[in-house]
């Protein structure tokens, strides 16, 4: 491209960008919503995030498949919503998602794991 279209194309930019500045304030941020994502996740099966005891229940309920299951207790309380949507839906092998869910590359969890992750997700988590 030539250094005339260049200059052009900027100068071209610099108009839209001041047209839509003496239409619109730019300079101050856009509204923000309040997104209620409880209604959602519900919806989904995913149910709220444990807190006090059932946080404590839950935990240690996982923390007997695998101990470093629960390093980042965040990560596993994320993880154990997410398998209660593919607990409450038709997964056809929720032992499985649930070992990849729980799992990583450092840290291979076994179908059978899986298994005791789900069973342990009934009792605390998300029952039937």
């Amino acid at each position: 491209m030539k250094p005339a279209a260049v200059l052009l194309a900027a100068a071209a930019l610099l108009a839209l960008t001041a047209c839509s500045a003496e239409e619109k304030d730019v300079t101050k941020p856009a509204p923000t919503k309040s997104v209620d994502h409880s209604a959602a996740e519900k919806a989904a099966g995913i149910p709220p995030a444990p807190t006090g005891n059932d946080r404590a229940a839950y935990l240690a309920a996982i923390k007997k498949v695998d101990p470093r299951i629960v390093e980042d207790e965040e990560k596993a309380i994320d993880a154990g919503r997410n398998q209660c949507a593919s607990l409450a839906g038709d997964s056809k092998m929720p032992d499985w998602a649930a070992a990849q869910r729980f799992g990583n590359d450092t840290r291979p969890l076994t179908d059978a794991q899986g298994k005791q992750l789900n069973e342990a997700l009934r009792k605390t988590l998300c029952p039937k």
